[in-house]
């Protein structure tokens, strides 16, 4: 909570720092080196390097030192369902860094179906931003206006658009409409996000399952079942290779939607698949607690799944076949969730995360031997970085890049708990959760904010990341379009060169 962001606050400085003695793990490699910093970029890496009078010296020895975590979906500061979340992009950005997380991609939305009013109001939330965010923007109507704006803000460094299949009537798009934002997306080589449910058939379980009695947060399980994220999944992953552009399907929850993506990157499919902490740590049966306080914490949605799709999760990302652990950070007091105490469907939908995802990645995936230290900065940094563009500016331990640096203490024990955590929350999906490994140092644009328990940020110090366009994913494009008349219609030439009536003698009398 914010007071506790205060009580943690010290001075610790923003000398140049050089990191003697640990092990640098990146995506691809880890291996012993001194790490030096000066002027908020990482200036060599290496052996027994030698630093200038006055560096600060940060002893790494028995440490990995990564790249700080890249968290691609939060929710800071947003109006959804009624409510505003309580986590601002001042407190936000205290638990992200206290987490390790040392950069954020938020998702703005527009207002009254305006993206550049949308875009303005988001940048005046982040004014008081204490680190490195970038911006998504959802797409909830289409017109000429909401292409041509798409256009401005790409070119204002938004290289990203998301569409809601799912909030019948707020937020979700028809398939007509995303198909036409699909077709934009691609002309900007701007990146197709996803929330995949089937929105109708989600509206038509609410109602069956509230008639039927079930009124409590149990209701958010049943009413939007696995096969409907399944299909929603399928249905865009489709729609994407129609248009031949590359999808991100956030927030992947389910087995259905897993096996989606798998099989469409098996056939060559250009297709991330994100998922979320809360999807390999916690499964639905919190929703069933007694105590409606509890329960409620757990809606979000898609709706956190039973343990058999939490497990295919995890197989999924130590083989590949998913690629990001975001958060989808968006959280709403339990005074907040309280307003749907007697109808599960005005139960503010969001969970913690921010804070808390590197630690529990990192207990549930490298504590358990599913993935190496490296696979683990791959899914929570550098495979963030190379899907938005801003790789190797983030996402790597290299000369040049940001300095954005982490000490991770394989040996520190602690627990989870909203008693102690720096979220504006007031609960935590988390309580109580024991994590061996522990972020204890965090360098943000080479300025030491989070060391040994204590803070130093300071509200208006963040900054904004243009992502540009164009990414890896869109290279080769063009030459897959030139080949699709060929591929797909075999026959000859296309269009075929027929003969009008009357052209013949044939078609004389």
């Amino acid at each position: 909570m914010e007071d506790a962001c205060k009580r943690r606050t010290a001075n610790l400085g923003g000398l140049p720092a050089w990191q003697e003695g640990g092990t640098v793990v990146n995506a691809d490699q880890q291996f012993k080196a001194d790490v030096l910093i000066k002027d908020g970029l990482i200036t060599q890496v290496g052996p027994e390097l030698e630093a200038e009078p006055g560096t600060r010296v940060i002893d790494a020895a028995g440490k990995f030192v990564m790249p700080g975590g890249i968290d691609p979906h939060t929710h800071l500061a947003m109006p959804f369902m009624g409510q505003v979340a309580c986590d601002d992009f001042y407190s936000g950005h205290a638990a992200a860094l206290a987490g390790g997380t040392t950069m954020h991609i938020d998702f703005a939305l527009p207002a009254q179906h305006d993206l550049l009013v949308g875009w303005e109001q988001w940048k005046q939330k982040a004014e008081i931003a204490v680190m490195d965010y970038g911006f998504h923007m959802a797409i909830t109507s289409w017109s000429d206006k909401v292409s041509h704006d798409m256009g401005v803000l790409a070119a204002s460094g938004i290289n990203s658009f998301k569409f809601f299949m799912a909030y019948k009537g707020a937020l979700m798009v028809t398939d007509e409409q995303l198909l036409s934002g699909m077709r934009r997306c691609k002309e900007l080589g701007a990146l197709v996000q996803v929330h995949a449910e089937n929105g109708d058939a989600v509206a038509d379980g609410q109602q069956r399952t509230f008639d039927a009695g079930i009124t409590g947060p149990e209701g958010h399980a049943l009413s939007r079942p696995a096969l409907l994220e399944g299909e929603a999944t399928a249905r865009a992953i489709r729609l994407s290779e129609f248009v031949n552009t590359p999808l991100y399907v956030v927030h992947v929850m389910s087995r259905d939607a897993m096996e989606e993506v798998a099989r469409a990157r098996q056939r060559g499919a250009r297709v991330i698949g994100e998922t979320v902490a809360s999807a390999i740590a916690v499964d639905e049966s919190r929703l069933w607690h007694p105590d409606f306080k509890i329960a409620a914490q757990f809606v979000m949605s898609p709706p956190i799944r039973g343990k058999e799709h939490g497990a295919a999760i995890k197989g999924a990302l130590a083989g590949g076949l998913l690629q990001i652990v975001a958060t989808d950070h968006a959280v709403f007091n339990s005074t907040q969730k309280a307003l749907g105490r007697h109808d599960f469907r005005i139960i503010p939908n969001g969970v913690n995360g921010i804070e808390e995802r590197l630690h529990v990645v990192w207990e549930e995936m490298v504590n358990s031997g599913r993935i190496t230290p490296s696979h683990f900065v791959r899914i929570t940094s550098t495979a963030v970085a190379q899907a938005f563009n801003i790789y190797p500016r983030k996402g790597v331990i290299a000369a040049g890049s940001d300095a954005d640096v982490i000490l991770l203490d394989p040996h520190a024990s602690h627990v989870i708990t909203a008693g102690s955590h720096h979220s504006a929350m007031d609960t935590n999906i988390y309580e109580g959760k024991h994590i061996k490994g522990k972020v204890v140092s965090t360098i943000s644009r080479g300025r030491l904010v989070w060391h040994n328990g204590v803070l130093d940020v300071t509200p208006g110090a963040g900054r904004f990341i243009a992502m540009p366009t164009h990414g890896p994913l869109f290279d080769g494009l063009d030459k897959q379009d030139t080949a699709y008349l060929a591929t797909y219609f075999p026959y000859g030439p296309t269009p075929v060169a027929r003969e009008q009536p009357g052209s013949s003698p044939k078609d004389e009398l």
